[in-house]
């Protein structure tokens, strides 16, 4: 095993450099009273390691609770510690210019509220999205407020909209329940609780918006000014996320790696659940970052963590990064093709030495294990060729066997027990699932199995591996009380394009309660010029579009004339006021009948 040099500092030094001020009321609140971020819940980390966590996470975990405004390089400042990622504030002539505007409003607000105390109160006079994930958009309409669209530009990689709504639309609301357990929002900050998740401290939990951007970036080579300050873009679809850009600011020699390239081995495939991440293309980007930009930036920072100075500290760390994604991705495939699972790679690969030593390498977010399988998966799917994992039963009906061939359930938990005092933590709860998820309600099984979650916890390196457990064992005993990032805002909604919007009702279609429900309906809507019409048959719901001055072969059984904004409010149940209405109404009733509403808080680590 790698020894780390925990004596090595420099990350704190550079964590620390440029301090200016820390929030002076480190508990952030909405006008209500809910708390939307506490930056003073991790104080006790300023502490020494306990018995509780991993050393090198809680050294990972002091790095990122420090918290306030940080001075980058002259005419750049950085809110870090106030969210899960960082807003960087670049003065122009006139203004500021906002990058990355955290998750919540709430938190952004308070951002740039303590920016504004120290460095004056400049306008924003401009605003860039790196990538599409959330928190990187959140708070934008605390920085750019209603009116403020046209005279602010908003910038943002191609197809940025598309991605920023669209894992909402899909998968949203299982990838929100999985967000509590990975990113251990339900967890009490504490030694033996929640201390980060490697990326940062947690997620905040405000209010989300969404302002569009004005004004797309294209191609790498691409130069704007943005208030008196030239930058240039690159281009990185594909990598951390679908849309996302790196860029660099020649008056200040300063590189922005977006997502990119961070102090942590980053997500291949994220455990709240992702389209998986092409890791080849991702460390293509950051040679082509290196030899666009490296050799003229004297400073490096990201959405993340703390910024990195000087050439040669540059080079080694985008080398690091590079070489870790590659690395993953060939040796993976070289497995792989040798005959090895997913399961079998992660168990046998290991990272060279120099990697392994590297602190911006270490699995704190991603994993090398779950990364390994993410690869896999990319190439080869779910199935990993052994016809016996070709149709098995289900969870439950597993555990029933099992459960039964042990001789029953005190049988099983006791057996379960034995390997965990043992030290074989990771049988001790294959055993004990399958005895949860034979007999939910059997007290002592699911406290055995929490026992072990605990300590599997407890022992974990990896952040969002430590959260999962944590969490998984408090809703085993009965304690958890879901708390989600609300992403209901009805900007998300209106970010919606028509098709999605459609799409957002077919997933939610339930298929046997519809098998025998026939319907077509029209939605004109007037300000997209075109016709959507929607046909349910055979329990699917399907859509094809036309011009609205296009023959419309058989009328719809009801048509719809109304604008894209009426649409949200349609579909969230706020009834026909103001909707041109053609045909026979009671086919949105029937079409609503058939409907599903997805449980935010369903099961996890129970059937």
């Amino acid at each position: 095993m790698t020894q780390l040099d925990f004596a090595d500092d420099a990350d704190f030094a550079d964590a620390d450099r440029g301090f200016v001020a820390s929030l002076g009321e480190v508990r952030i609140t909405r006008a209500d009273g809910h708390l939307v971020w506490d930056a003073g819940a991790y104080a006790f980390m300023e502490g020494e390691c306990p018995d509780t966590a991993h050393p090198s996470l809680w050294r990972q975990g002091q790095l990122v609770g420090r918290h306030g405004l940080y001075e980058v390089t002259e005419g750049i400042y950085q809110v870090r510690g106030l969210d899960l990622s960082n807003m960087t504030l670049v003065e122009g002539d006139s203004g500021v210019i906002v990058i990355d505007p955290l998750i919540s409003m709430e938190t952004a607000a308070a951002a740039l509220a303590l920016y504004r105390e120290h460095r004056g109160d400049r306008p924003v006079t401009g605003m860039i999205y790196t990538h599409s994930h959330g928190d990187h958009f959140g708070g934008s309409r605390a920085i750019v407020p209603r009116g403020a669209e046209d005279r602010v530009p908003i910038y943002a990689p191609v197809g940025f909209m598309e991605h920023a709504v669209s894992e909402n639309v899909y998968a949203g609301n299982a990838m929100t329940r999985r967000s509590v357990f990975m990113y251990g929002s339900d967890l009490e900050k504490g030694p033996a609780g929640q201390i980060g998740c490697g990326l940062g401290a947690t997620t905040s939990n405000g209010t989300i918006s969404l302002v569009p951007p004005t004004v797309d970036i294209t191609r790498t080579g691409q130069k704007e000014v943005i208030d008196g300050v030239e930058i240039v873009f690159q281009l990185t679809p594909g990598t951390e996320a679908p849309s996302e850009m790196n860029f660099f600011f020649p008056r200040h020699r300063a590189l922005c790696m977006a997502e990119n390239a961070t102090h942590t081995l980053h997500n291949i495939q994220t455990l709240r659940g992702a389209l998986v991440r092409d890791a080849r293309v991702w460390a293509r980007y950051l040679t082509e970052a290196e030899e666009l930009f490296a050799g003229e930036a004297d400073v490096l920072f990201a959405s993340h963590h703390w910024p990195t100075w000087g050439r040669e500290a540059i080079a080694e760390f985008l080398g690091v990064q590079r070489d870790l994604y590659t690395y993953l991705h060939d040796q993976t495939l070289r497995l792989l093709n040798d005959g090895l699972t997913g399961d079998e790679i992660a168990e046998e690969l290991a990272l060279p030495p120099a990697l392994e030593r590297a602190w911006s390498a270490r699995g704190y977010y991603g994993s090398v294990s779950h990364n390994v399988k993410a690869v896999y998966h990319r190439y080869m799917g779910w199935f990993d060729g052994n016809p016996a994992h070709l149709w098995e039963h289900t969870p439950v009906e597993q555990a029933r066997r099992f459960t039964a061939d042990y001789g029953g359930i005190e049988a099983i938990t006791a057996k379960g027990e034995e390997y965990a005092a043992a030290g074989d933590l990771r049988f001790a709860a294959t055993l004990l699932n399958h005895a949860v998820f034979a007999r939910p309600d059997h007290a002592p099984a699911r406290e055995a199995l929490a026992t072990v979650y605990d300590r599997l916890g407890h022992g974990a390196e990896n952040g969002t591996w430590r959260n999962f457990y944590l969490t998984a064992a408090k809703e085993l005993r009965g304690t958890g009380a879901s708390v989600a990032i609300d992403m209901t805002n009805p900007e998300m909604a209106m970010a919606l394009s028509v098709d999605q919007l459609a799409d957002s009702l077919a997933i939610r279609v339930n298929g046997p309660r519809a098998w025998d429900v026939r319907l077509t309906l029209d939605w004109k809507v007037t300000d997209q010029g075109r016709v959507w019409r929607l046909t349910l048959s055979n329990g699917a719901l399907t859509y094809r579009t036309r011009d609205l001055d296009a023959p419309t072969g058989r009328p719809a059984d009801l048509t719809l004339t109304l604008t894209k904004a009426q649409l949200p409010a349609l579909l969230g149940g706020q009834g026909l006021d103001g909707v041109d209405v053609d045909g026979d109404p009671s086919v949105l009733t029937r079409l609503v009948s058939v409907l599903d509403t997805p449980d935010p808080e369903f099961a996890i680590v129970t059937p």
